[in-house]
């Protein structure tokens, strides 16, 4: 039986996209593939509201996070974490000897431009990475305060950002946010399979990038960048055809949606979602300006083994998430983003108020 994935992703995926990825192949260097990858970038620059430069990584998102902080840090770098993805955007740093400090906030607490500015100051950095939305969490981080106080004050700072659990669920002005470098994924808000990664990059990050010497090979961003304008939208590594004919689809279905209708609808499905938090256990993370609009992470207070609750929720055809971690048994998750809607929510909710007995 197939359950009903209520987690931080992968999400389910809608049979006609998922019927996307059956096409027949075509020849990679085709003009056919050129076409494909320019018509998903066009409607990406859309979604992640920028006119910067697209670029497809048939890879998760990690790959490109990893690409992006060894490509861009020429002096050293900041990573700003709020948990555990920004905990690995530091490790990915220094795996690859890129210079740089981790700077962690308590769990459940963002990263405020306060923070960013004390750091900034030292002369330090030459770049930022920030988590936009936390899943281990459920914390949505400040991130149009923290361009405008790059903007205003730091503005040699190149910023880097993980948007991967949010861009296409949430508004992400890339732009107007001053965001450099901006990287997503396929599985989560945007209702695709698992298994590609894309950023926006701006030209004065891949200016940047041209003065590192060691950026790696498949993630090295000035490679992909040029590659893309030299071979008119060609990658040099094989692409997953197969991902991009369903994200060329969904992409139309998601503009067709309008992206101010689909950000009202994940707000719509979140406070349901808080609601019933806030009246049977607690929210995770206490200050409402930093609540996820496309995932609520919750407290346990009422001690519940939250595995036996997934093993009757999966007998019933749905699956919720456990606390990422240290923060296993003490949180429960629950996604609400890409194609759900506020009635799946509510059936989602029904059936876990039918186990408890709330």
């Amino acid at each position: 039986m197939h359950k009903k994935l209520f987690i931080p992703g992968p999400i389910d995926v809608r049979e006609d996209v998922l019927q996307r990825m059956a096409a027949p192949q075509i020849g990679h260097r085709s003009k056919d593939a050129s076409a494909l990858q320019r018509s998903i970038s066009e409607k990406l620059i859309k979604v992640f509201q920028t006119k910067n430069q697209i670029i497809l990584s048939t890879s998760s998102g990690s790959g490109l996070m990893e690409g992006a902080i060894r490509s861009c840090t020429r002096k050293r770098a900041a990573v700003f974490s709020v948990g555990a993805f920004g905990d690995r955007w530091f490790k990915m740093a220094k795996a690859n000897g890129v210079p740089a400090d981790k700077i962690s906030s308590i769990p459940g607490q963002p990263t405020t431009p306060e923070m960013v500015d004390e750091v900034l100051s030292t002369g330090k950095y030459d770049i930022i990475t920030v988590t936009q939305n936390e899943t281990s969490t459920g914390l949505m981080n400040p991130c149009r305060e923290i361009g405008a106080l790059l903007k205003n004050k730091y503005p040699d700072v190149l910023y880097l950002m993980d948007a991967v659990s949010s861009m296409g669920g949430t508004d992400i002005r890339v732009d107007e946010w001053g965001v450099d470098v901006c990287i997503t994924s396929t599985q989560k808000c945007l209702g695709l399979p698992a298994g590609m990664a894309m950023c926006s990059v701006s030209e004065r990050a891949i200016e940047a990038a041209r003065q590192v010497e060691n950026r790696g090979l498949y993630f090295d961003l000035v490679e992909l960048y040029d590659f893309i304008h030299k071979k008119d939208y060609q990658y040099p590594s094989t692409p997953s055809l197969s991902h991009m004919f369903a994200m060329d689809y969904q992409l139309d279905r998601i503009l067709a949606e309008g992206l101010e209708k689909r950000f009202a609808r994940h707000i719509e499905m979140a406070e349901y979602v808080r609601a019933w938090a806030r009246k049977n256990f607690a929210l995770f993370v206490e200050d409402d300006r930093y609540l996820s609009n496309t995932l609520t992470t919750i407290t346990n207070t009422r001690g519940i083994y939250i595995g036996g609750l997934n093993k009757k929720l999966g007998e019933r055809g749905f699956v919720i998430s456990n606390g990422y971690g240290d923060l296993k048994e003490k949180t429960f998750r629950i996604s609400h983003m890409g194609d759900y809607t506020l009635d799946e929510v509510k059936e989602l909710i029904k059936n876990i108020d039918d186990i408890l007995g709330l």
